[in-house]
Order: C-alpha cells, then structure tokens, then sequence
C-alpha cells in the first residue's frame, strides 16, 4: 500500500499536500510516508512469524537516518555492507546484536568497528576475508560470529546487474567449495561459525529461484551437521520485487513468501535472517520534481524536468521503469502527449522514459517518479555539480527535512587548490 494518493485534484502523501512541500523545500526532492515505511515492515514481519526470525533491513536501500529510526522503533535489525553503514544503523539506534554485516570487500577497519560494536553475525565471502578476520579477531582477544555466504549458482531471473546468486557473480563461496570453507574454519581460534548465508538477486517476481536456494540451502546444512559443524542460523537474503508499472503483474506477497521459506526450512531448528530492502521503502517515496521546459523536437515531444540521472540513476543504470503523474490531477478532457521525459545531465543516457503517454504538460507543472524510496537517494551524485537531493518525512499531517540540499558553498569547501597550482 502506498499512502501518495489524488485528494481533491492534488497528489497527496498521507495527510500533506506535495506541492507545499515543493513550495518549503524545492525541486527536485525525495518524499517518503512514514505509514508506508512502517506498514510494509508490519506485513513482513507478520509474514514470517512463524519462524524464530530476525528482520535485518538492507540498509543500502535507504540508508536515511530518520528512515533507519522509524524502522529501529519497529523493533527491526539490519544489513549492513560497508563500515559507513553500520555506523548509521548504530546511530540510529539499531542494536548492534541485530546486526550483519555482509559485502565481499570489507577492509580490515570496517571488520575491527564491527568486532568492536559486538555486531550478531559476519557473512563471510571468501578464505582471504575469513583468515583476515580471525587475525583480527585473535589480535582484539575475542570471537567473531559468523556465517559463509554460500553461492547456489542460481539464476534469480532479475536484471543482469542484480543477480547475485550465480557461479560467475563476484559474491559469496561456490557452494561446491563450502565443506573445504567449514573444514578450515572449524579449528580457527578466532571464529565461531553459526551458519550459512545466501542471496541471489533483487527485484525477483517469482518465488522459483528462492525454493530452488533453499532446497539446495537446506541440504548443505544437513550434509555439514552430519560432518559435526553447529549451524544454527539460515540467512537467505533479501530479493522479494515490488511492483514499479500499475499495470504490471504484482509480485509474490510477502505471506507466499513467507510460507514457503517455513515450509522449506520447517524442522531444521534455524534462526532464519531476513534481509527485505526494496520491499519496505521501495514504494515508501517519490521523487518530487518540476518541469523546467516542454521542448517539440523533430521526432520526440521532450518534457525536461529539473530531476536527472545524478538524482536517480536506475532507470540509466537497470533500464528500470518510474511511473510519472502529475502533482496536480488533470481535467478530465486533457489531451494525453507522447513524452521522453529527461533531465539537464550533459548525456544522452539522462532519460527516464521514452514514449510516455502523459497529460500534457506545461513548465512549472509539479509531478512525482513513485516508486522512488529505494536505491534512489542511496545512488545519487553531484555529477554536473548538481547538489544531492533533499530528502522529507512525511507523518500524518506534518513534515520534516531529513536531509538539507547543500549550497554550492558547502559543496566547494570540501575541496582545495594547492599552493603550488
């Protein structure tokens, strides 16, 4: 559910018009709902109730501070997969024993503040990050908890960039090598080895690919207690899709979901790791932005917006698909216009979309990117010299700036001119 809705011909989010939002802070922006944020937790929570489960958030969905707040009061955990991630989850109150920490690049200060912080478990990647690790560990005279995130070399049938689950991808040990990974481990002083972890893409539609890492999963824990390793926790990732086109087949619920990782791991006695991302703010936000120019062209009819590639890059990076709507509702007589929708970025590739059918627009108009609360602000740049983009907090009928727009003075400031230039 997602709480941006026309309300007496102007889009809404929950009880705050977004054009006086637009008004105070500017465009272009990211606007999230509070309800939405706290709802899709709620539904995912109930969804895998059935199991001794911890939820940890994929922090780099949405990495905001009042974002991971909002979720930490709802009693949430989190992914972390960089340094500077599990600082934010620190500081925005998440308990560090709800904690993991996966990535297959963590350097040795990130692997030293997480020891430090006592966070619940490390989803090793690899034999020079595990013997790492346990020097580490061995040095600061304590133990570090961990799972190895097994590669199941399955397709999760998602865009190329998001599939994380095969042979060739750069993440996790093969599963053909996970009983050598465990040997090794086993005697290591430094490691205690609670696990397996596995992630297989974002953005799945169907939940094939999650039962086939599961079975697969689910047989490699019995083979390694058979061999007298203790596993105690199953993390299968994050993944679930949501719906970015209105007219689009939904993806599986989170019940469905749910209902098959319990099936498919019933008995085991695991603490199974959930790590929903997009799932839980995907469809919390939109990129509130305005129209700067409506250009006829030869063969296009471009609406340039003040929004670029440098605010949300995914449909540059994963071709991926926003729905567009104006801000304002349109009378019912408006005549639809074909529109490539792009922004001021010096390149080609800065396009939202192609041949959109949309009312017809005039400069000034308002409209929203939906769909815009996960992987947007998270991957946004100052290319072009362009400020990060402002994010807000919606509740009920009140807002708050969770994110201020910096001047081009405090963009400056960060950088010098040697004296000898």
């Amino acid at each position: 559910m997602r709480h941006f809705t026309p309300t007496n011909g102007q889009m809404m989010v929950e009880n705050v018009n977004l054009s006086a939002i637009a008004n105070e802070v500017g465009t272009p922006a990211y606007v999230y709902s509070a309800a939405t944020l706290t709802r899709h937790y709620n539904v995912f929570k109930k969804a895998v109730s059935a199991m001794d489960a911890l939820i940890a958030y994929s922090v780099k969905a949405n990495s905001n501070l009042a974002v991971l707040r909002l979720l930490a009061k709802q009693g949430c955990g989190a992914d972390v997969v960089s340094g500077g991630e599990l600082a934010r989850a620190l500081k925005a109150g998440i308990p560090a024993n709800k904690i993991v920490f996966s990535g297959v690049g963590k350097a040795e200060p990130e692997l030293r503040a997480a020891l430090s912080a006592g966070i619940f478990q490390f989803n090793v990647e690899s034999i020079p990050e595990l013997d790492l690790l346990n020097s580490i560990a061995v040095e600061m005279q304590t133990i570090a908890p961990i799972a190895f995130r097994i590669n199941p070399n399955v397709c999760a049938g998602t865009h190329e960039k998001i599939c994380t689950g095969r042979a060739e991808n750069k993440f996790g040990v093969d599963i053909a090598d996970a009983d050598a990974a465990f040997e090794r481990a086993r005697n290591y002083p430094g490691i205690a080895v609670n696990g397996i972890a596995m992630h297989i893409g974002s953005q799945i539609d169907n939940l094939a690919p999650f039962a086939s890492a599961l079975t697969l999963g689910a047989g490699l824990i019995e083979r390694l207690r058979a061999a007298g390793h203790r596993i105690e926790t199953f993390d299968i990732g994050g993944g679930l899709g949501i719906p970015y086109h209105a007219e689009e087949t939904a993806p599986p619920e989170p019940l469905q979901y749910g209902e098959l990782v319990h099936r498919l791991t019933d008995g085991l006695g695991l603490k199974m790791i959930f790590e929903p991302g997009r799932m839980i703010v995907g469809n919390a936000g939109v990129l509130l932005a305005k129209t700067i120019y409506v250009k006829q062209g030869g063969a296009r009819n471009f609406l340039i917006i003040d929004a670029a590639m440098n605010d949300l890059i995914r449909p540059a990076l994963y071709d991926a698909h926003h729905d567009i709507e104006p801000v304002t509702t349109p009378a019912a007589d408006t005549e639809m216009v074909s529109y490539d929708v792009v922004g001021p970025i010096c390149e080609s590739g800065d396009t939202f979309t192609q041949n959109r059918q949309l009312p017809e627009m005039q400069a000034g108009d308002l409209l929203v990117l939906h769909s815009a609360g996960a992987y947007g602000a998270v991957q946004a740049s100052q290319y072009n010299s362009r400020p990060l983009v402002p994010e807000v907090l919606v509740s009920g009928d009140k807002f708050a700036l969770i994110r201020e727009r910096p001047s081009m003075e405090d963009i400056l400031k960060t950088e010098s001119i040697p004296d000898w230039v």
